[in-house]
């Protein structure tokens, strides 16, 4: 259970637009880009996956870009995740043999236990909490002691 670079561009361009929600003006791809240090054109790929799964929505114009198109507390990673992968890749079912011994067999439900643990974390982990975090983060950095 690794994250992909793929996905984990995606968190981050998701986290950046749902930092800029309370701004309402939609942000533009090399914004983004610049903020979070991801390739404007692999990005630009990117939201547009975002953009078909209804995740992100786009505003045309001069003053356009990109925008949530639901509110960061109704966005889970694993939505994200499942978004930009096409499946999800944390829940795929390894294949049963009727002949395993029941030492693979326990090892492979200690694995799907797992990943069913690791599948309820991502979803119940929204884009909100990670804007919180990132928050308490940066408060905490910058503190200074006399």
């Amino acid at each position: 259970m690794e994250l992909s670079l793929k996905s984990e561009y995606a968190i981050l361009a998701m986290l950046e637009l749902a930092n800029n929600t309370a701004i309402n003006q939609p942000l533009q791809i090399r914004q983004i880009a610049h903020q979070q240090n991801i390739p404007d054109r692999y990005l630009e790929q990117l939201l547009a996956t975002l953009k078909r799964q209804g995740l992100v929505k786009s505003q045309r114009g001069a003053k356009g870009g990109y925008v949530l198109a639901r509110d960061p507390w109704e966005i889970s990673l694993l939505e994200i995740i499942r978004g930009i992968e096409g499946y999800d890749p944390i829940s795929e079912k390894s294949s049963k043999s009727g002949s395993e011994s029941a030492s693979l067999a326990v090892i492979r439900e200690a694995w799907e236990l797992a990943q069913k643990a690791a599948s309820n974390v991502l979803d119940d982990c929204t884009l909100k909490d990670l804007c919180d975090r990132q928050r308490q983060r940066q408060i905490a950095t910058t503190m200074y002691y006399i």
